[in-house]
């Protein structure tokens, strides 16, 4: 069976996936329930091919699909396109797009990994093990995508690392503050007991520019309503990842360090940032600039790649990977003001991994 599935999300109470859902399958996207139904279909032995968005590969948006996608077939080969807006770019899908192929019932054998800029580009390809693309011990059966050598070199090194978040005691969740729920919170010009509002386009370099000049969003937020004051962090050191980033950046991941030395008191972010915590609180300096040097990592940003093609980095998706110990992550944090440029940050993270494993 061969599929070019149509690309159009399906509400949670739309009837398509209603009927999905009374079919067993649970299933997003339009192009998710179309291969879906076709793995079903598949006789044993029979073949599916397609060609679609990579967002299925990852985050919990896809989970259950991709859990029943996997269980009906083994993938054998997978096909990258990494330009996000080469094929397919008249429709407006701001993702990398794959080929893949699988067998019904089939055994789980090497798979053939290739990847091309666009349909036009030679492609280089290598084959590998059937659990160093789904992890045996992977709850979320994430679909790793390791194009080279230097792909398999970095999944090893990040595989190995000895913490998850859990482990070092930090948590990451979304910003509470969803900005047309808390309208008559937000503000243009500051008053009196307003707070902070960071929303993505404020975080640069590294840090935070706030209040940002020349910006469309509101940027402080003043509680009028008790459910408001319920959506601010307290005072602290926090790491900020952006949720999203534009076809215009050149990393995946970018985060920023918010030091409560440059504005004091409880801050609001907003929906579309993934911030790291402890219980809701801040994380000490060290820390909190510690991870923040390292989710800016070229490491982290190639590891996250492997797995995720497209421009949303889920919070489920971090509380998957792996960290170096705390003292590490202090380590980094500690060195972070004498950095002037990416290239001594990745120097400095090689560094200090290095000591780590010796």
């Amino acid at each position: 069976m061969i599929q070019n599935p149509p690309y159009a999300k399906l509400a949670a109470s739309s009837t398509h996936r209603v009927a999905m859902r009374k079919a067993g399958l649970e299933a997003p996207n339009l192009y998710a329930a179309f291969l879906a139904l076709g793995a079903a279909a598949l006789n044993p032995r029979g073949q599916l091919v397609a060609i679609t968005p990579r967002s299925f590969c990852n985050g919990p948006y896809f989970g259950a699909f991709r859990s029943y996608l996997l269980d009906h077939i083994t993938l054998d080969r997978v096909h990258v396109f990494e330009s996000r807006s080469t094929v397919f770019a008249e429709t407006g899908v701001l993702q990398e797009n794959v080929i893949f192929s699988g067998t019904r019932d089939g055994t789980q054998g090497p798979v053939t990994l290739s990847v091309s800029t666009g349909h036009e580009d030679e492609a280089t390809k290598r084959s590998v093990a059937y659990r160093d693309v789904v992890h045996l011990d992977d709850p979320h059966r994430f679909i790793r995508i390791a194009a080279d050598e230097d792909d398999i070199e970095t999944a090893e090194i990040m595989l190995a690392l000895p913490c998850t978040l859990k482990e070092l005691g930090v948590e990451v969740s979304t910003g509470r503050v969803v900005d047309f729920r808390s309208r008559s919170a937000l503000l243009t010009e500051p008053v009196p007991s307003a707070h902070p509002l960071i929303y993505p386009g404020n975080l640069r370099g590294g840090g935070f520019e706030w209040p940002r000049q020349g910006i469309r969003k509101a940027q402080w937020f003043f509680p009028t309503e008790a459910k408001d004051k319920e959506l601010l962090l307290p005072e602290g050191w926090y790491c900020v990842v952006k949720r999203f980033s534009s076809k215009e950046e050149r990393r995946r991941i970018v985060a920023s360090a918010w030091s409560p030395r440059e504005v004091s008191g409880p801050i609001a972010f907003e929906n579309h940032l993934n911030v790291f915590h402890v219980r809701g609180q801040g994380l000490d300096e060290a820390t909190a600039r510690g991870l923040t040097v390292w989710m800016n990592s070229t490491l982290v940003d190639r590891f996250f790649r492997m797995f995720s093609g497209h421009t949303q980095v889920n919070a489920t998706d971090l509380r998957s990977m792996r960290f170096p110990a705390r003292e590490t992550l202090r380590r980094l944090g500690e060195c972070t003001g004498s950095l002037a440029s990416q290239t001594e940050m990745d120097q400095m993270v090689s560094a200090i991994m290095e000591k780590q494993d010796n």
